[in-house]
């Protein structure tokens, strides 16, 4: 069975490090390599690869910030490559997903890769990935920068610049000044990533950025408006007001 690979890592010796061991696998294709976050996420979505090394620690988004952008139910198989300390791999070990830990050899590559290929014939279980995401995510700090499509392209959106965010069915809208942005995910989902000083959810269907809240408006049967700095208007039950109590 052959397996298109694409190989993510911003540092070039551990990139040339996986080619060389790569080439002497007669089924493995490298289709591409990228060295940082945002043409990652956009190569594996045009690529579509069996199989991706995946540095975590890599400019603009990390790895798991890459994972994210895909979407789990879209995202290849992963071998992750790291230099993270033995105790920050638990979280691997304890999810069964793999690693190559640098400065790994040849024999190590061929476990990792011969682990890949059963995970591909038999199907892989992407739970291994999501129990680790949520593992990850629970200790990580909030992100500052979210992948966003515009078109053909890729942009890195800061969340600073976020105003506020929508529900929309199985995406969520990012609104900045002047335009915005779909994301696939939940509103549960996004929140978990952001700042919580920061970010408020004020319905079930909408979270706004403090910074740009201009005044809260008692509204009817004890509900709210709350008025942002470029003149939207949300509501905000009653049931939400000890979100932005800070306001008043």
């Amino acid at each position: 069975m052959s397996l298109r690979a694409l190989l993510v890592d911003d540092e070039i010796l551990a990139r040339e490090r996986l080619k060389a061991f790569a080439a002497l696998e007669p089924d493995l294709e490298l289709v591409g390599e990228c060295a940082d976050g945002a043409s990652a996420a956009a190569s594996i979505e045009a690529l579509a690869p069996d199989l991706v090394f995946l540095d975590i620690q890599l400019p603009e988004l990390d790895g798991f910030q890459v994972i994210e952008a895909v979407g789990l139910d879209r995202m290849p198989p992963v071998l992750f490559v790291t230099a993270y300390d033995r105790h920050a791999l638990k979280a691997f070990e304890v999810h069964a997903v793999d690693y190559l830990l640098k400065p790994f050899d040849r024999p190590r590559f061929q476990a990792s890769l011969a682990r890949a290929r059963t995970w591909i014939q038999g199907a892989a279980d992407a739970g291994r990935l999501a129990g680790l995401m949520e593992s990850v995510q629970a200790s990580r700090p909030p992100q500052d920068r979210i992948l966003v499509r515009a078109g053909d392209r890729h942009l890195l959106l800061k969340v600073e610049e976020i105003q506020w965010i929508e529900a929309e069915d199985n995406y969520v809208r990012l609104h900045v000044e002047g335009t915005s942005h779909l994301v696939r995910g939940t509103m549960g989902g996004i929140l978990q990533k952001l700042d919580p000083e920061r970010f408020k959810r004020v319905h079930r269907s909408s979270i706004v950025n403090l910074d740009f809240v201009k005044e809260l408006r008692p509204w009817f049967h004890g509900d709210y408006q709350v008025l942002l700095a470029d003149g939207t208007r949300l509501t905000m039950p009653r049931a939400y007001r000890d979100q932005i109590t800070r306001l008043k």
